[in-house]
Formats: C-alpha cells, structure tokens, sequence
C-alpha cells in the first residue's frame, strides 16, 4: 500500500532514470537528474522551516523548475502551493496572509517582487542560491515522510473567493492515489506517454500531469502560455514532441476546431485527449473527432473541491452538433447523489437537480477557513445515523433517456424571470450550438432592471432583430436577451474559463 505520491517517484527513478522527465523549451531534463534538484531544494526546506504537513508556496513560471520544486515540497513532507506570477501582488498578499506558507521558494528573476510582501514569519527560499552537491539520499527523505499518512495534504489550489481572497483548497495523498488507480488502468499510460501539458501551475490538471510523470516516468512538454494566443504554434510543439496525451480546458479547442488547424497540421502520436472546466460545444468537439479518428475522447466532470474529477464519460458513439455532451458516470469509489431542493435523491431519467458527491475524492476543506467549509462540505442528508460528508457543487444535472448524467447549468445562473424559472446556460446553449449564431457567449442577469444580458464572441456585429428573430425560433419570448454586447474575445479566469463573474458584475455596474 502506497500512501505518499513520492513512493511512485522512487519506482519510476529505478527504471526511467535517464528517460526525459520535462521538456521546456529548447531545455530538458532526465528523471534522475529532476530527483537531485528536488532534494536539494527539499533539504533546504526542512533546514529552514523544519515543518511537517505545511504549506510551502511556490512563486515560480512553469517550467522544470516548478515541477521539481513542487516534488521538492513533497519530499519535505508539506503540502506545495503554487502562486502565479501574472497575479497582483495585492491578490497574492491575500492568498499569503490566509494561508500562512510556512516558505516561498522562487527564483533570482522573481525574488525581489515577492520578497516586499512577505511577513517575517514567511521564509525565502532563492533556488538559485542553493547547493546542489552533497545531497541527502532519498531514503534521508523516505524515512521523515513514514511519519505521515495518506490523508495528510498533498497541495493547497486557490480558488476563486465572493470576498475577493481565493479559497484554498485542501487536496491529500489518498485523493490522488485514488483517481490514479482507476485512470491509469483504464487508460493505459506508460513511460512512452508525452505528456502536451498547456495547464497553469495554479490548476489541479498539472497536479495530475505531475502525478502521472511520478508514476509512469511519462514526459512532459510544456506548452508556452504565450502560445495560446497563436494555436497553431500549440500543435506544431505537440508534433515536434510526439505528444500522446492532452488534458485541456475546451476554450482553446474550439480556437483550434474554428480555425481549422486540425486540417493543417496532423498528430498521429495523439491516442488520448481528455477536457474539463467548461462545456465543449458539441460542434467543434464533432471537428476534433472527425479530425483524429484514432484518438480517444473523454469529458471529465468536477469541481476543484473534487481531486480531479469525480465524473467521466467516454465518447464511444455520434453525437449531433446540438446534442450537449453528456459527463457520464461516477468515478468508482465515488457516489454521486443528485438531490431536488427537498433534498430527495432524483434518479428518475429527466428531473433536475443538484449534483453533490460523496467519497474520497473530496477536498479536505478551505485552508484556514471554517466557515467557507462548513457551508460547502455539508452532512449527508440521506444519513441520518452517523457522521458523512458530502460536497454540493451547486451544478444543476440530470440524467438522460441513456442513464448519462448530463450538466445543464450553475445554481446559481438559475433566475425568476417575468415569473419564469430560467437557466441561462439553456439559452447559451441554443445561441452557441444549437442555432450557432455565435463563436462563444455568456449570458448575465441584470436583476434591478430585470434584463437578460449577452456578452459574445463573433467575426461581426449581428443586429439585436437579427438575435431576437433567431433566438425566437428556439425559445419563449421570455427567455430572449435584450440587451447584446459584441467582443473580439470574452476575459477569461486563470484557468481558461470564460470570467462569468466578470460579466455578471458589468452588467450589473450599468444600473
């Protein structure tokens, strides 16, 4: 039994240790000399703090250094937050003064910025000043970390606050070691997996990209962020490095489904590609399957305060371009509970409700934030007789004529309109697949004046007639937004998602 990810490390050291670990840019690094690094930055951890199960951050772009200063966290037996650098100091300040880090490992090109904000408490730690000879053996580390357990936090990912200061969230060892278990049987990865990796470091996808690298001795090619504004550059590294795997947020697949890149540039290594955080428009989903019939394709479900995902579905048959797709099952080992507003379970095909989940997949709770977790992490209230948690993630779901779970919309864009209970995701998913009028949409509620607002993403202005004419077509009067916002691109979150708040609260400012 394995309870601690850097005892994967010590397998995959033995027999991949001259194998690529990284390829960051023109750069590249072997899994043995990777393990050096992080013990060298592990022992100046504990020489400074000399803690147990704390948070250490890292301030540090993603590259070969952040991965083995992460796994230098975890030898050190403490839980790695990683901050990003293209954030406000004052927001960064925030994620600091909640959680406490008890060391922030950066760099010489990073250092001074961070270091005016950091509280005396709060250690520096400047890996280009440390030693890298004379290094403790593995098993110096191994013997410190059999004093933990497998519930012992892993990393703490910030995420988004209503008060402004992101949430951290607690996610342990088992968490992960449990959805390894099921994914990597499933899905085969191996050493000779190369790992596309296009996730910021503040996203648990490069969490689980770090878990399978740790496990299996894949590589791991980064993908500039800055290529993310020229798609093709995306897939021209993904052919140069022979890239097997993907785990993507959709946004930057339906760039490359309209551009029409997967035509020009082919990846016959591609065999898995998996995505999450948002709904994928069905129609540019239908471009990437057409266009890689050797590829397999999986919609992964779940929030951050899940690890990982606590939802799939693999896609095995045709879908219609105005069909949304479904996110099919649970994970074994995790028990989704769909819940109406009375709090009865819902298991009858075509019903709304709540997707809320049960199991050990779920986060531990918000770093040093009781009252945030208490409201979210919540007792079962189907089980009466002894203590269980489970997470409501505030989705709205059901479950289609086929038994999948479909995801429908947020709780919380459900709105009271002329009397009407209205999800405004129905009415981004007529506008963007059904009638496809639009590249990308985000549909807002403006409640003092009582309008249904759409912000899109289009070649050219489209006339508010020429909208309502459309959209009328497909849904009541009711439901038609009145007012129309045309951008060149909608803002979106670190993550990649499209910034709803962002809107909600624009379309609220022009009261």
């Amino acid at each position: 039994m394995r309870i601690n990810l850097t005892e994967y490390l010590q397998d995959t050291i033995l027999k991949h240790g001259d194998r690529t670990a990284v390829i960051d840019g023109e750069r590249n690094i072997t899994y043995r000399n990777l393990d050096k690094k992080a013990r060298a930055v592990a022992r100046a951890i504990t020489a400074e703090c000399g803690c147990l199960n704390s948070p250490v951050a890292t301030y540090l772009p993603k590259g070969i250094e952040s991965v083995y200063c992460d796994i230098a966290v975890t030898y050190s037996g403490n839980a790695y937050m990683n901050l990003d650098i293209k954030n406000p100091l004052e927001r960064i300040g925030n994620i600091l003064s909640l959680i406490k880090p008890r060391a922030v490992i950066t760099d010489s090109a990073h250092a001074g910025r961070i270091s005016g904000i950091l509280s005396s408490e709060i250690k520096l730690i400047n890996i280009d000043g440390l030693q890298y000879e004379d290094i403790p053996d593995a098993s110096f580390f191994m013997e410190r970390l059999s004093a933990l357990i497998d519930t012992d936090p892993y990393c703490i990912i910030n995420t988004s606050g209503s008060t402004g200061t992101p949430k951290g969230v607690v996610l342990n060892h088992r968490s992960f070691i449990d959805f390894m278990s099921q994914t990597f049987d499933e899905y085969g990865f191996t050493c000779d997996d190369v790992i596309g990796s296009l996730s910021p470091l503040v996203f648990d996808i490069y969490s689980y990209e770090l878990c399978i690298m740790m496990a299996k001795g894949a590589t791991m090619a980064v993908i500039p962020d800055t290529y993310s504004a020229f798609p093709v550059r995306i897939l021209e590294l993904m052919a140069r490095h022979k890239v097997t795997y993907i785990f993507w947020v959709p946004t930057i697949m339906v760039n490359i489904a309209n551009m029409g890149l997967l035509d020009k540039v082919k990846l016959p290594e591609l065999r898995l590609v998996w995505f999450a955080g948002e709904v994928f428009p069905t129609k540019q989903f239908n471009i990437w399957r057409k266009s890689l019939p050797h590829t397999g394709f999986a919609n992964f479900y779940g929030p951050i305060e899940i690890t990982l995902d606590c939802v799939y579905y693999n896609v095995e048959r045709e879908l219609a371009d105005d069909e949304p797709i479904p996110i099919g099952k649970a994970f074994r080992n995790t028990d989704i509970l769909i819940l109406d507003e009375a709090d009865n379970r819902i298991t009858e095909p075509g019903r709304d409700g709540e997707l809320c989940v049960r199991g050990t997949s779920l986060a531990m709770g918000y770093y040093n934030n009781p009252e945030k977790t208490t409201a979210a992490f919540v007792q079962n209230p189907l089980n009466r007789s002894y203590p269980e948690t489970i997470y409501r993630t505030g989705d709205i779901v059901f479950i289609n004529e086929r038994g999948e779970i479909v995801f429908k919309g947020r709780k919380d864009t459900l709105i009271k309109h002329m009397g009407y209970r209205i999800e405004l995701g129905e009415i981004e998913h007529v506008i963007i697949n059904s009638l496809k009028l639009v590249r990308n949409g985000c549909v807002v509620y403006n409640h003092q004046k009582k309008e249904i607002i759409l912000f899109y993403e289009s070649e050219n202005d489209i006339a508010p007639a020429d909208f309502r004419k459309a959209i009328g077509t497909a849904l009541p009067k009711y439901m038609i937004p009145v007012v129309y916002t045309r951008l060149e691109e909608l803002r979106r979150n670190t993550n990649g998602k499209i910034d709803r708040l962002y809107y909600n609260n624009l379309a609220n400012e022009k009261n």
